[in-house]
């Protein structure tokens, strides 16, 4: 067949497996988080049950679940495709990546926080926000960037491992940053106008008027928040 399309079909083959390695670890890593954001539900009746509060697991896709507590919901997210950091991403300087650079190839765990009541009432307007991601490679190490609690995990990618511990860790995390990550007044320019189209599906359904944490601010450092 000659010597390129060998090497393509090496290249392919290599390339190919080493995906498939890290999926797999990702999706093991996935699960695990799963597990322990399923137990929430009873420790939190266990320690403190009161019935106004509701918490409440649910999982519809296999790469999703979300996770209801009081006036929040978490919302976890396992992409279908593995990336690459970049070459100026911090990781790609560490000898850990120099050493093998296939170690920067990882699956990618997303956290969102979203208002219970967004999805109570099936407000599409309102936004989200992306708190942490979580990547793993085909060694099962792990990276995380993200707010406040979940930036501030131990994240020495060349000797942390994702296991029940670290799924532990960043579920509380996640837990911890978004019950003190509370819902800002709008500025007032933003809300002063409201079309009768408005209106009429407000009175409906609870739909058009836009809510979020930090409508009409910038979401950036945590000190600005």
């Amino acid at each position: 067949m000659g010597e390129k399309i060998d090497l393509i079909c090496n290249q392919l083959t290599a390339k190919s497996n080493l995906k498939i390695a890290t999926a797999q670890k990702s999706a093991t890593a996935f699960e695990l988080l799963k597990q322990e954001t399923q137990k929430f539900p009873d420790i939190y009746k266990a320690t403190n049950n009161n019935p106004e509060i509701v918490v409440s697991y649910e999982s519809k896709q296999p790469q999703c679940f979300s996770l209801r507590y009081g006036s929040d919901v978490l919302f976890c997210h396992l992409h279908s495709n593995v990336f690459e950091f970049s070459r100026d991403h911090e990781v790609m300087k560490t000898p850990y990546i120099r050493e093998n650079k296939d170690r920067s190839f990882c699956g990618m765990i997303s956290i969102y926080n979203f208002l219970t009541d967004s999805v109570i009432y099936e407000r599409l307007n309102d936004s989200g926000y992306l708190i942490g991601r979580v990547f793993i490679n085909s060694e099962g190490h792990c990276y995380i960037d993200g707010k406040r609690e979940l930036g501030q995990i131990y994240n020495n990618f060349s000797s942390t491992i994702f296991d029940e511990t670290m799924a532990k860790t960043i579920l509380e995390a996640a837990l911890q940053y978004t019950i003190n990550f509370d819902l800002l007044v709008p500025p007032y320019e933003m809300v002063q106008e409201m079309t009768i189209h408005e209106m009429m599906e407000l009175n409906n359904k609870h739909a058009l008027v836009k809510t979020a944490k930090r409508l009409g601010f910038r979401f950036q450092a945590d000190t600005d928040l």
